[in-house]
């Protein structure tokens, strides 16, 4: 598969901000890669502590948007100017049930790429990291879809908040 992850937005703050992601995804790398050499299975814990994360953040994001479940708030309290920039996104949709956004870069997966991670690791990785993303869209009461993700090898990562 060999994923593809480059970046056209090379500015120095953009820059900085992606290296702090980076750093982050490292963490979240390391952490599992020690656990299963304590023979722990990741599928078994790293989902699931990722999704509370997403869930407290998500309870803050409503809060802040107004207190409301609108996709609209969540637009502006998390795709904001400087994440639009980091992640090289273009938003497609936004209405109260609705937000489509495709990212063309992702610092995360540039991390897993740095650390040697195989396109296997790289796609488990991003698959955990997306359950931060299901809890926040359920704290607004809607699912996510993934229709592509650049950590499964595809060019973008296609970000699909539904209520249904």
């Amino acid at each position: 598969m060999s994923v593809k992850n480059e970046p056209s937005i090379r500015t120095p703050l953009t820059v900085g901000i992606r290296e702090q992601l980076e750093h982050r995804a490292l963490w979240m790398y390391l952490l599992i890669d020690e656990a299963r050499k304590k023979g722990l299975d990741p599928k078994e814990y790293v989902p699931q502590a990722i999704k509370r994360c997403g869930h407290m953040h998500g309870e803050k994001h409503r809060k802040a948007a107004g207190g409301g479940e609108s996709l609209i708030g969540l637009k502006k309290v998390l795709f904001g100017f400087f994440a639009r920039r980091v992640f090289e996104m273009d938003i497609k949709r936004c209405d109260d049930d609705h937000l489509d956004i495709d990212f063309h870069y992702c610092p995360l997966v540039k991390a897993w790429q740095k650390a040697g991670c195989s396109d296997e690791e790289i796609a488990f990785l991003c698959d955990c990291a997306m359950c931060g993303d299901r809890g926040i869209g359920q704290e607004f009461g809607c699912e996510l879809d993934l229709p592509a993700t650049i950590g499964r090898g595809d060019d973008i990562c296609q970000i699909r908040y539904i209520r249904r």
